[in-house]
């Protein structure tokens, strides 16, 4: 019996254990290890960040993870050894057969001087938690939404929380005694869909949103309440909202497996160097935007691999780099962006929308995704 560990419960862990279960059930041993207590969509950070919904409507629990030939285990990963396939955790150690990492980006506001004192990061799920509370008190002023390094996951957040900045300071009667500023390291919002950064460019112009290209937040001043660009443009606040500094977790870049930061994996089947070691989603450096989705999609084609070498048939799956992401415009609209970043090949993409069907499109993703990994259905209302 093939025996996969797969670290990391995420989107490519969750799919990835799913497909797993669903095509050999306990004809696989696969152990599935995370140190949280259950999977949060990132749209669901919005969600709760503004308002719309409650913390503890968008947690999922891994402990309602039941899937036949798939034993969750909660614990921190503290070693990796890829060349064994051995990993040591606080619940002990665990060899296989197969490994995926699948252990995402950790998130690191104290990498950017000044920011744990002067601003508040939105991309973790405690941060944008606590944010729900800051945007109903903040009494108005100026506010910006910036990136603090790159890469940074889910490319859209940033414009998305821009454009929902300004409905939430509108509802509440304070959006005309305040600023909204968008600054991002990217000459446009989403460069692989030029749809949709002209959309999105239309919107901050049509709400007086100020769009900053092409600069990057290298440090708060918490006293004079200033970013400061790599530039060294320096812009006031009231109220800063941040994208965190991304790093692969200390026990990845520990493994050796880590090329100038994030791990390396072939592009088509997202194997590692090391012979029976995969790695999927945010930790790697295959080449798509850090986003659920693409993590998704990367688990799908493992998945398909493993399935075939358990059945002992030739794999023939590939790795196509496409995605889709749903991408908030505010006033209950909703896009569908669909990108395709392929090795050799310019990014392209197309967009759909928005419109307020797309947000029940979007709604019907979330539930496919909690029906399939969770065996339960999922509302938020």
């Amino acid at each position: 019996m093939m025996k996969v560990l797969v670290l990391g419960a995420g989107f490519g862990g969750l799919e990835l254990t799913a497909a797993l279960s669903e095509a050999l059930g306990d004809e696989v041993d696969v152990t599935l290890i995370d140190k949280g207590e259950g999977f949060v969509f990132g749209f669901s950070k919005l969600d709760v960040m503004f308002g719309r919904t409650l913390p503890e409507q968008v947690v999922h629990p891994y402990d309602d993870l039941v899937k036949d030939g798939v034993t969750f285990v909660r614990a921190i990963v503290t070693a990796i050894d890829p060349a064994s396939k051995r990993v040591e955790t606080t619940a002990g150690a665990f060899e296989a057969d197969v490994l995926v990492v699948a252990l995402g980006a950790d998130l690191h506001p104290e990498a950017t001087p000044g920011l744990v004192e002067g601003g508040h990061e939105f991309y973790t799920v405690a941060g944008a938690f606590a944010l729900r509370e800051v945007l109903q008190e903040f009494p108005g002023g100026r506010v910006i939404v910036g990136v603090t390094s790159t890469p940074f996951k889910c490319p859209p957040a940033p414009s998305e929380t821009a454009l929902l900045v300004h409905d939430l300071l509108t509802e509440r009667g304070i959006r005309e005694r305040s600023e909204v500023s968008l600054v991002m390291p990217l000459g446009v919002p989403i460069p692989p869909s030029p749809a949709a950064s002209a959309a999105l460019l239309e919107a901050f112009a049509a709400r007086e949103i100020a769009w900053h290209p092409e600069e990057l937040i290298v440090e708060v001043d918490p006293e004079e309440k200033v970013v400061i660009c790599a530039s060294g443009a320096r812009m006031p606040f009231d109220l800063f909202l941040a994208v965190p500094v991304h790093r692969a977790p200390v026990v990845v870049q520990e493994s050796g497996m880590c090329v100038d930061g994030w791990i390396p994996v072939d592009s088509q089947t997202l194997e590692t160097s090391y012979p029976g070691v995969y790695a999927v989603g945010d930790v790697t450096s295959v080449g798509t935007p850090k986003a659920g989705v693409f993590a998704e999609g990367q688990a799908s084609v493992v998945a398909r691999e493993l399935i075939s070498i358990a059945r002992g048939e030739q794999p023939s799956t590939a790795y196509d780099g496409t995605g889709i992401c749903y991408l908030e415009f505010g006033d209950d609209q909703v896009a569908k962006v669909q990108v395709t970043f392929l090795s050799g090949q310019a990014p392209h993409g197309d967009m759909e929308g928005p419109s307020a069907h797309l947000a029940q499109d979007k709604a019907t993703f979330g539930s496919s995704r909690v029906r399939r990994w969770f065996d339960r259905e999922w509302t938020t209302t």
